[in-house]
């Protein structure tokens, strides 16, 4: 047992605390006055209460505790040490057979060592934060009800940075109560005049994410130029920046509960196995490569059009994982020579395909043949590939636009899934699924980062239509509802996510300015009118189609019905296009294999 000078220190007062206690105990048994002769039996088995307690400390490594952070975890631990000492220190006394010892003094004596080794550092605590409260740290206003506030109050202990000086909570009851010395002021909707009554100019979220305080507390905050805070996510805690609170962001006013996942089951698919993913440089692929890459696969395969992205995506993975084999392709899966050596070198065991075009005002002009090429033969390339490598698993990424869609890119993906459906009938051996979900928050070519830049030049931010929705979830969210589904799933099923509510797109605008520290009267947001093939609101399950649950609370199966489409035909209308096909011939051809796709008249006369 090594002792650094500090622990041999605290340790020494531990055991003058601890014989402090068997004096006390001989006191108060003689009603404070101790006669002579147990004055002597006292002296005597002093050294086997000091002995039995320091055995105590030493094997629960109490005398570890630093006392300025000091809990109920150590004082658990305290107690588990001081009973030991007491046993021990009592078996010595009973063992020396000491003439009339009075056997009330090994009752009482762990109780007084308790109250003194507990008491002292009690109070070294309080004394500490008292003085970190007085003379250093920014106050902090917690926002949130009192379970929530116990937590964010637990992680601020300590700090020299911050301390908590009130609570706002959005429960009603809940006013004049306390937490950790630390009162409830008022409600959310007080936060101004509670910061100003306690000298505070910061504010710290502890409701979760997704609540409704989350968006009032905001609007609030950016009124009164209070900085709002939040704290890590669990996964953030992991690193070196991220220790304590930082500033609040999009995700934490839209996002939800975690994801609950089948660790064990996702640990079994991919511990060991060789998994691909297409389009591993974008926004979803790379956040797949990083979830796969935890769960412990042996060799993860990333392939992707962008030179720079792959390499991007290459220098993150090698740094946080340099235990799995990672490799590395440029290529696109328009090619299907390429993409099938590609398989056949690796032998993936599952595959995931990101890969996609996605842009919809994009594809719709000038870029439909595109759309085909990549979303529907892509697709299919990447599809045939998995089936001829022997992929135990095939899960394509789909979108929420594939549902009713009323432009190319939607039509393009629902004729990719009905694509899957068909390769999934002709090869038995792999399990192919699609899931379909909504705008991911931050991901490339989304709304997100487009407004973020309007804001910075200093508005206006450009919203489409004042009542135009989404639905949101935020990378990690879709990521790892992706890989559930992709455990789950059966061969030939496509999966919906729960998106949770859908957001209008002007608040989420509105709340990207407050976040930025401005107003709407500084940013001004202008409407400019649907982009072609753009629709108000996402479904997530057409007209003719019906849902049914899955053991995963946020995963649906979609229920769809209609024909397949024939592979060869598909296949050979988008080969035989050219490079150039009119706009209206490719919408007329994807009316008669995508029944739901309903295109705006003005696109049919393009």
């Amino acid at each position: 047992m090594r002792f650094s000078g500090r622990a041999l220190t605290l340790l020494l007062a531990d055991l003058a605390l601890g014989l402090a206690a068997w004096w006390l105990a001989f006191w108060l048994r003689f009603n404070l006055d101790v006669p002579g002769e147990f004055v002597q039996l006292a002296i005597a088995s002093s050294p086997w209460c000091v002995l039995g307690l320091a055995v105590g400390l030493g094997i629960t490594r109490a005398y570890r505790h630093v006392w300025t952070f000091i809990g109920l975890a150590e004082l658990r631990q305290l107690a588990a040490a001081v009973l030991l000492g007491a046993v021990l220190a009592a078996v010595a006394v009973l063992m020396l057979r000491l003439p009339q010892f009075p056997r009330s003094v090994l009752l009482l004596y762990p109780v007084l060592a308790l109250l003194l080794l507990g008491g002292v550092r009690a109070a070294w605590r309080t004394i500490a934060e008292h003085r970190l409260h007085r003379f250093g740290g920014t106050p902090v206003v917690v926002v949130g009800s009192l379970a929530d506030a116990t937590g964010a109050l637990r992680a601020l202990k300590g700090s020299a940075r911050w301390h908590a000086v009130a609570i706002v909570s959005p429960l009603r009851d809940e006013r004049g109560r306390s937490v950790q010395n630390v009162r409830v002021l008022g409600a959310v909707a007080d936060l101004a005049a509670v910061c100003h009554a306690v000298d505070a100019r910061t504010a710290l979220m502890a409701s979760p994410p997704g609540s409704p305080e989350r968006r009032e507390a905001l609007l609030l905050a950016a009124d009164a130029q209070i900085t709002l805070l939040t704290l890590p996510r669990a996964d953030q805690w992991l690193q070196a920046e991220s220790t304590g609170p930082r500033k609040i962001e999009l995700e934490d006013l839209l996002g939800r509960s975690p994801v609950a996942l089948d660790v064990a089951g996702l640990a079994e698919l991919f511990s060991g196995q060789v998994v691909l993913v297409t389009g591993a440089g974008g926004s979803i692929g790379s956040e797949l490569c990083r979830q796969i890459a935890r769960l412990g696969a042996a060799r993860l395969v990333c392939v992707d059009v962008s030179e720079y992205a792959i390499y991007q995506l290459e220098q993150e993975l090698r740094q946080a994982h340099p235990q799995m084999q990672g490799i590395y392709h440029t290529a696109n899966v328009r090619e299907p020579e390429r993409l099938l050596a590609i398989f056949r070198r690796h032998q993936p065991a599952v595959v995931f395909h990101a890969a996609a075009y996605k842009h919809v005002p994009l594809m719709e002009q000038d870029n439909e043949i595109e759309a085909l090429r990549t979303n529907v033969l892509g697709t299919l390339h990447a599809a045939r590939a998995a089936a001829a490598c022997g992929a135990r698993r095939f899960v394509m990424i789909s979108t929420d636009k594939a549902v009713n869609p009323t432009n190319v890119m939607g039509a393009s993906k629902r004729l990719a899934e009905l694509l899957v459906q068909a390769v999934a009938l002709r090869e038995p051996g792999t399990q192919f699924v699609s899931v379909r979900f909504g705008n991911v928050l931050g991901s490339s070519g989304s709304v997100v980062p487009l407004f973020a830049a309007q804001i910075a030049r200093g508005g206006p931010v450009t919203v489409t239509h004042p009542d135009i929705v989404r639905y949101f979830m935020t990378i990690p969210e879709a990521a790892q509802l992706v890989l559930q589904a992709g455990l789950m799933g059966r061969s030939g099923q496509i999966f919906v996510l729960d998106m949770g509510e859908p957001v209008k797109i002007v608040e989420l605008a509105r709340m990207l300015i407050r976040l930025s520290g401005r107003t709407e009267q500084e940013v001004p947001i202008s409407y400019t009118g649907l982009r072609p093939g753009e629709k108000l609101f996402e479904e997530l399950l057409a007209n003719a189609e019906t849902s049914e649950t899955t053991p995963h609370a946020k995963l649906r199966i979609a229920k769809t019905a209609g024909p397949l489409p024939e592979v060869d035909e598909v296949v050979g209308w988008i080969t035989q296009a050219g490079a150039q096909p009119a706009p209206a011939a490719v919408r007329e051809w994807l009316r008669a294999r995508v029944p739901e796709y309903a295109p705006r008249e003005d696109a049919l006369r393009r």
